[in-house]
């Protein structure tokens, strides 16, 4: 028997010690749910788990499974396969049911939180958060003011980000609220798993994904004006260039929804239509990728040629409902994050499930000077950027960088969050029929129509380079399926 041939050595230099690992124990013990993974990876041969991944990356390749991801000069883009890892990440039942919870409360609160913002503003009344920190926020839409949204609902798609610590324990990560993506990996990935690793795949009972493409296009159907039965529900996406767009054309198809641009609508008496072979139809839902900034030039950016002019004045009138509701990112500002334990306390009466990762708000003086004296072991974050930019890990950082946030720091502290660097958990990812391990993040997809529903698992995404703790696709991080027993 050649080499090649032989079971692999799969934990070959494999180090279980220094972080919360999700397959193995602090004993390199293989953790109960994770054994029936771990017995069929044992069984295959270093040549099969090679090749398996190659048919896996083909795949991915031939049906277009891409993102763009974009270089420092911003005008040279590169589109690839998005990196995926066939070693699955596994959650037992009684731990996603809390996570669940959470999850359900958090984006309850935030729902809250946002009406309120555009309404009575009783949080700010009542010194929960201060004003400065509303008017102030990049995201806040004075044109949503007293504009009632359908539902209630401002956001109907919410990606929140979970990581956990070195005792195991979730925490929320990050909120985001305007237009979350990786929902085509969550499906794609799922898919080809079953296809390509079914062995895998069905040595465990696993909860199914596919059922939420219905709960997704009802939480959009559920938003439609005078609640037609049967809506007409558009994509509508900046166009091929975005770095997402597999994603819009994957979910308009799955979904049966249109995939339009802004040149595709128009505005008529108070409505929006779309332009078919069938000439003008009016449109009920407008499920958008694109930023508040870029959807209707005559309330927003004038010099936007991506949205639909009048698009505000049909929203206002109430001929047109939009998923997720313009200024919803006034929730998921950086900033405002650290208010959201206090919002579930204000607003449902209850103790957060899942807790913030601790934050310093460099706005407040104590905060700031606490936050310059220890940036070398913190994380600071822009409070309007996402996508792992903007960002400064102290551990990691060298002196000039640090020096450099810190002036920034002292010449605009409204600009900045810090955070307590966390030992993010660990999971193996195959490189060459061995396993290595690899930081991840859980982003979890909350839908909320007339009721708020989870996506069973989410996406998990892995800091592919050795040591690092940024899981972005932007950045070159990549995914893996993430499985929640059903049993």
């Amino acid at each position: 028997m050649s080499s090649a041939e032989k079971s692999p050595p799969l934990l070959k230099h494999y180090d279980s010690q220094s972080f919360y690992d999700e397959m193995f124990d602090n004993n390199s013990t293989v953790r109960p749910h994770y054994e029936p993974i771990y017995r069929v990876l044992s069984r295959l041969k270093t040549y099969d788990l090679v090749s398996r991944q190659k048919a896996l990356d083909q795949r991915m390749m031939e049906e277009g499974i891409t993102f763009t991801l974009y270089t420092k000069e911003q005008n040279n883009p590169l589109e690839r396969t998005i990196p995926f890892d066939y070693v699955p990440r596994v959650i037992p039942r009684h731990e996603w049911d809390t996570v669940e919870k959470g999850l359900v409360q958090r984006v309850r609160a935030l729902n809250e939180f946002t009406r309120d913002i555009y309404h009575s503003q009783h949080i700010v009344k009542d010194g929960i958060i201060p004003r400065r920190m509303i008017l102030s926020n990049k995201y806040f839409r004075i044109e949503m003011m007293g504009l009632d949204v359908p539902q209630n609902a401002y956001m109907t798609t919410s990606g929140i980000d979970l990581i956990r610590d070195e005792n195991g324990r979730y925490f929320v990560l990050e909120d985001n609220l305007r237009s979350p993506s990786g929902f085509s990996y969550l499906y794609k990935g799922r898919t080809l798993m079953s296809e390509v690793f079914h062995d895998l795949y069905f040595s465990c009972a696993v909860r199914d994904v596919e059922q939420s493409l219905n709960i997704f296009l009802s939480s959009l159907k559920s938003l439609a004006p005078s609640g037609k039965r049967n809506p007409l529900i558009v994509l509508l996406t900046p166009g091929p260039y975005n770095s997402a767009y597999y994603e819009h054309t994957f979910l308009a198809q799955q979904m049966g929804i249109h995939l339009v641009e802004g040149r595709d609508l128009v505005y008529r008496d108070h409505k929006i239509y779309i332009r078919d072979l069938h000439g003008l139809r009016q449109v009920d839902v407008i499920y958008r990728r694109i930023d508040d900034d870029y959807l209707d030039p005559l309330a927003f950016n004038p010099d936007s040629i991506l949205g639909v002019p009048g698009l505000m004045n049909a929203y206002r009138a109430g001929n047109i409902a939009i998923a997720n509701a313009p200024g919803t990112g006034v929730a998921d500002d950086k900033a405002i994050y650290a208010y959201v334990p206090d919002m579930i306390r204000y607003y449902l009466g209850e103790e957060p499930v899942l807790n913030n990762v601790p934050t310093y708000i460099l706005s407040r003086k104590e905060d700031r000077e606490y936050a310059l004296d220890h940036l070398e072991q913190l994380v600071v974050k822009e409070t309007s950027l996402s996508g792992g930019y903007g960002m400064l890990i102290g551990p990691l950082a060298a002196p000039k960088e640090i020096a450099a946030f810190a002036d920034a720091i002292r010449a605009n502290p409204d600009r900045y969050i810090a955070q307590t660097t966390m030992k993010l958990s660990r999971a193996p990812v195959m490189l060459n029929g061995v396993m290595a391990p690899r930081h991840i993040d859980l982003r979890a997809f909350v839908l909320t129509g007339r009721d708020i529903r989870v996506i069973p698992g989410g996406l998990t995404r892995v800091a592919l380079t050795e040591g690092s703790l940024v899981v972005n696709s932007s950045q070159g991080g990549g995914v893996k399926d993430t499985w929640v027993l059903s049993h």
